[in-house]
This record gives structure tokens, C-alpha cells and sequence, in this order.
């Protein structure tokens, strides 16, 4: 099934589904893909300075791992296109209007959010009304 790439109907389709677990990224310097695997991580991206892995917090506390800065994921629970043009501006720029930090990482089939944790009730309000 391919996704779509028509905005407002992306936008009007908008289901956003926040976790219960807490999240947090951590860096590897050195690391490559598949090093870290039984961490099983949410998402990896392979950086010049090491391997980005978002870990949940149960996950990065028992190996150790830095938690300072925990975040929630939203899903939007659309499937967007990878060649859709404006849904992460416009998610974006409605959390960043409300003062929400968004780090988005687009799946195959839906986008996901991350947003502080203490923030993450405003956050689903923000997208509930866009």
C-alpha cells in the first residue's frame, strides 16, 4: 500500500498515539550497526562521531547507559509517504509554536516524534488540534 502525500489529508488523518515508556538517545563513539543489537533499540542512526542508538530508559539504565534527558514517542499513525512534502514542517512547527522540542524519525509506513517527557501531555494536545 503506498502512503500519501496529499497534506491536509495527512493532516486530517492524524491519530497520534503517545508511549508509556520513556526513552533516551544515547551516542556510541566508535560503534557501528548491529554492535549494540542486543540493546535492542528502537532506532539507530550511524553518525561520523559514533552510532545514535534511542534505547528505552528500562533498557539503557540496566546497561548503564546516561538517562538525563528522557523523552516520550508519539506516533502519528498515519502512513505518510516517504515522498510527502510538509507533514513534518507543519507537525513540527505546531510543536515548536507551543515551545516543544520534536525530534522526528520517519519509519516506512508513519512518523514518530520524540518530545520530552515532561512535556508530552502538551504535546499530544498541540497535535490533537492540528
Amino acid at each position: 500500500m503506498t502512503g500519501m502525500t496529499n497534506l491536509d489529508q495527512m493532516l486530517a488523518q492524524i491519530v497520534p498515539e503517545l508511549s508509556q515508556s520513556e526513552y533516551v538517545f544515547a551516542s556510541f563513539p566508535g560503534a557501528r550497526y548491529g554492535d549494540l543489537a542486543s540493546l535492542a533499540p528502537v532506532a539507530c542512526v550511524q553518525e561520523k562521531e559514533g552510532l545514535t542508538l534511542v534505547l528505552e530508559r528500562s533498557v539503557a539504565e540496566t546497561a548503564g547507559v546516561s538517562c538525563d534527558q528522557l523523552f516520550r514517542r508519539i506516533s502519528l499513525n498515519v502512513h505518510s509517504s516517504l515522498v510527502s512534502v510538509g507533514l513534518t514542517a507543519a507537525v513540527s512547527a505546531a510543536l515548536a509554536d507551543n515551545g516543544i522540542p520534536a525530534n522526528m524519525i520517519a519509519g516506512a509506513f508513519h512518523d514518530h516524534i520524540y518530545v520530552p517527557s515532561g512535556q508530552a501531555s502538551e504535546a499530544m494536545e498541540v497535535l490533537l488540534s492540528c
